[in-house]
């Protein structure tokens, strides 16, 4: 998975610097988290992604990843979760 993840914060990265003279700064956190989702609920995170930018307009993502972290009692360190 971490080579997988590599590959596409690389290359994505690489992309996007070229879009607009703005983004040449832009870099994605070190850190990632991996889940799997059963194929009942595919079209459910489908759609979830498709509405993320409204939704995250009033639900932060932060807030939302610790919300679904204790839902399924992940434990973490708050200190290195962020970058």
């Amino acid at each position: 998975m971490a080579t997988v993840v590599e590959e596409i914060k690389t290359s994505s990265s690489k992309w996007i610097k070229t879009q607009e003279r703005g983004l040449g700064g832009f870099h994605w956190q070190s850190g990632y988290g991996g889940f799997s989702v059963s194929a009942s609920n595919v079209g459910e995170v489908g759609r979830y992604i498709e509405q993320q930018e409204e939704h995250h307009a009033t639900v932060s993502f932060q807030d939302e990843y610790r919300k679904f972290l204790a839902r399924y009692e992940v434990e973490y360190d708050e200190r290195y979760v962020w970058d």
